[in-house]
């Protein structure tokens, strides 16, 4: 004969606890690890494995070894002597270095601004017409992209030679008295290589704009223009919006560009005449290769570097809240 035992306060509770512990979560560190790992997909890691090891062994081990030597006074052959964060001290006594920021700043407008610029003008324009042979005419406007930048930087050395293209237009139209070496002169020499920057980049800006304006659906167009708006009104509603994606991609590609923007530098005026067309690009490859001071130069490279990843994460961080 059984004998029933009535389920008590202390059933009851012990029954709900374990109520509680099968369907609530788990409390400290180690059950949110457990919980983490139970909601992940282990394979897909084995996946991404050999890019991480790629990533790790050439991108972030260099990182690494640029940031121990900058630690250290070396010429590049003997052996270093300690200099611990001398190298950066003496960085915020360098008067060159805030000129240089200077003029990667204004990089930043003909590399970015002015390419995100037209590359959006464009894609505005060529959302509202049809134009016969777009794939051709992407294609030489993307061309500046495939060539390689010492063949983009010597052609437009002679472009603006004293005796090249540009200065025989002006002649040829009356306007000789501007004609000039314009790579030789300390007031035109940044902007004529900043000039050389939006012409490289302004086509790959406008290949992106052209492949989202392409996934916009032709019905907000429609319903736009059935509104009444106009072209302009158009593409601040319609089309802005739907390329935020892209712009973020192109600001973030000319931005990284134009921060450490050194074979147009070099190849051009080699930061002359003077100093005035000098980035912190330029710097680094001097002490790294001219004057030997290795650990100077990496100390550059990676305050540069932060620099880079700083402005990066706030473009993402704007744009992102913006979507949000």
């Amino acid at each position: 004969m059984s004998t029933l035992t009535p389920a008590g306060p202390t059933a009851r509770t012990g029954k709900a606890a374990g109520s509680r512990a099968a369907t609530g979560r788990p409390k400290g560190l180690q059950g949110r690890v457990r919980a983490w790992s139970s909601r992940q997909y282990w394979p897909a890691f084995l996946y991404l494995a050999p890019a991480a090891a790629f990533y790790v062994l050439f991108v972030l081990r260099p990182i690494g070894q640029t940031a121990w030597v900058s630690l250290f006074h070396w010429d590049g052959i003997t052996l270093g002597r300690w200099a611990g964060l001398d190298n950066y001290t003496a960085l915020l006594h360098d008067g060159r270095i805030p000129a240089a920021m200077g003029h990667s700043l204004v990089f930043l407008v003909f590399y970015a601004f002015f390419p995100v610029a037209i590359g959006l003008a464009l894609a505005g324009l060529i959302s509202r017409i049809k134009v016969r042979g777009l794939a051709f005419f992407r294609a030489v406007l993307f061309l500046p992209q495939i060539l390689a930048t010492v063949v983009v930087a010597v052609s437009w050395r002679w472009v603006y030679d004293i005796d090249g293209p540009l200065n025989a237009a002006l002649r040829a139209v009356g306007l000789g008295s501007l004609a000039r070496a314009w790579l030789g002169s300390y007031d035109t020499a940044l902007p004529a290589v900043g000039l050389i920057g939006t012409w490289v980049m302004f086509g790959l800006c406008m290949v992106l704009f052209l492949a989202g304006v392409q996934k916009i659906p032709v019905e907000l167009y429609e319903s736009a223009r059935l509104d009444g708006c106009g072209p302009i009104r158009e593409f601040f509603t319609v089309t802005l919006p739907a390329l935020r994606g892209e712009i973020s991609i192109a600001l973030v590609l000319t931005v990284t560009y134009a921060l450490r923007n050194f074979d147009l530098v070099w190849n051009t005026t080699a930061g002359g005449p003077g100093s005035s067309t000098t980035v912190p690009s330029v710097f680094i490859y001097q002490g790294a290769f001219l004057t030997r001071e290795v650990g100077a130069a990496s100390a550059i490279s990676i305050c540069l570097t932060v620099v880079v990843l700083v402005v990066t994460a706030v473009i993402i961080r704007l744009v992102r809240g913006k979507e949000s």
